[in-house]
């Protein structure tokens, strides 16, 4: 199935990214199992991106031009072999949405139950802000 993903953070204008198209498995019934769905994913990518061995490391204009739309340049090296664990990358993933450090919405509409019901059709768009606490003193 395919959707849309836009990443979005509280106090900024314009989206982290917006958009971005992504397939996701059939028969998520849950925000916890898409969550854990996306999450696996991620990790599955970042796991199978190897160490590159470039001696004079460089982009080119149009690499920084593509890269400057998602908001973050950078030439995407790994400079450690650890790979990231899939299964605390989701406890830490659904941690952090029960801490309430961010939300989901599915097509506008706020998910707020991690084990309720949940309906995601084709080309829905699923928006994960990040939440951010607010710098200051108590007194």
């Amino acid at each position: 199935m395919n959707i849309y993903i836009k990443l979005k953070s509280v106090g900024k204008r314009r989206p982290v990214l917006d958009n971005v198209p992504y397939a996701l498995p059939d028969g998520i019934t849950a925000l916890r199992q898409l969550i854990e769905a996306i999450v696996r994913q991620e990790v599955d990518a970042f796991n199978s991106r190897g160490l590159e061995n470039m001696l004079v490391p460089f982009l080119t204009e149009s690499e920084i031009a593509e890269q400057s739309t998602v908001g973050k340049v950078g030439f995407g090296r790994l400079y450690s072999e650890k790979k990231a664990d899939p299964d605390e990358a989701v406890e830490a993933a659904v941690q952090g949405f029960e801490d309430g450090l961010f939300r989901v919405l599915i097509n506008d509409k706020e998910a707020v139950d991690l084990d309720a019901a949940i309906e995601i059709f084709e080309n829905d768009k699923l928006t994960f802000v990040r939440l951010t606490f607010l710098a200051g003193r108590l007194w």
